[in-house]
């Protein structure tokens, strides 16, 4: 992010962050960069690295126009009108075979390596539930990368409605795809809160953005405007389209959140969100001062 801001040369410092890590409730250590044997399970072979300044601008309006066609001929061929999921069997294997994280997440047995006998959907939720619970008198900008998208609107509907966030922003998101629309409207059901359709999460106060590559193919299907319905503050997800640049040793990752997080789109979003709260904090002072002032006009007068 820091990056993408020094490259749209905006003089703003990120404010106030903070990551929700959940990878421990699913594997026993993190990835090491310092790791340098390749066969190790803890290599890290998608390391952070600058991106290319003069990266050429490429013609992929006939991959836009496949990729709408497939989006709107996977939801007609595997999406009920109820939203349930038509031939299960072919994505329990795609998720099995390509989504292990994923795989994990909805699966109906305890945690890896949990002794509490609690599934991990339910603690990786409460973790991301927590931070934002902590931060719920601040104006949140929620920023969700991939599976984080699932997770981060799975929390914002069934766990913590109550909480606000100012602005939801989802990259490189699988949010569109049957399989992930066709759970959420599962659990819907089986909270009693059956929708016709999918609803933004009632707490995004003003904005939802998303973000996606055309050659992401996780975020296959990226119109979620197209999938999500306004919630009672008229939000709905806006997508933007753009260059996911992240590359290493020449090897390009369309998915990569590095090249999201840099991308001038994003860049712009942050850096406007960050004056904003800068605004909103002089015109705090400017109420607190008068206010401060009219007590003690009021306490001169009296005496």
């Amino acid at each position: 992010m820091m990056e993408g801001l020094e490259n749209r040369n905006f003089n703003t410092a990120l404010p106030k962050f903070e990551i929700v890590y959940w990878a421990d409730i699913m594997y026993d250590k993190p990835l090491e960069v310092s790791e340098t044997n390749a066969d190790s399970p803890y290599f890290m072979d998608e390391k952070y690295e600058k991106g290319i300044q003069s990266v050429l601008a490429e013609d992929h309006s006939l991959r836009k126009k496949t990729v709408d066609f497939l989006g709107r001929q996977l939801n007609r061929i595997f999406l009920n009108e109820d939203f349930s999921l038509n031939y299960s069997f072919i994505t329990d294997t795609l998720v099995r075979k390509y989504f292990r994280d994923l795989e994990i997440y909805y699966s109906e047995n305890n945690a890896p390596g949990d002794i509490s006998g609690r599934k991990a959907k339910d603690l990786i939720r409460e973790r991301l539930a927590q931070v934002l619970e902590k931060h719920k008198n601040n104006n949140i900008m929620l920023i969700c990368h991939s599976m984080g998208s699932i997770i981060a609107f799975d929390v914002l509907t069934f766990l913590a409605p109550h909480i606000n966030i100012h602005t939801f922003v989802t990259i490189g998101s699988p949010l569109g795809l049957p399989i992930i629309v066709s759970k959420i409207a599962a659990e819907q059901k089986q909270m009693n809160a059956i929708e016709n359709h999918m609803v933004t999460p009632p707490g995004i106060l003003k904005n939802w953005y998303n973000f996606a590559d055309i050659q992401d193919s996780v975020a296959l299907d990226y119109k979620l405007a197209d999938n999500f319905s306004k919630n009672s503050n008229g939000v709905k997800p806006v997508d933007f389209l753009v260059k996911n640049d992240y590359e290493i040793n020449g090897i390009p990752n369309h998915h990569k959140a590095y090249g999201y997080l840099r991308a001038p789109e994003f860049s712009n979003l942050l850096n406007e969100f960050i004056l904003a709260e800068r605004l909103n904090l002089k015109e705090k002072v400017v109420r607190q001062t008068v206010r401060v002032a009219d007590y003690l006009k009021n306490i001169f007068i009296k005496n």
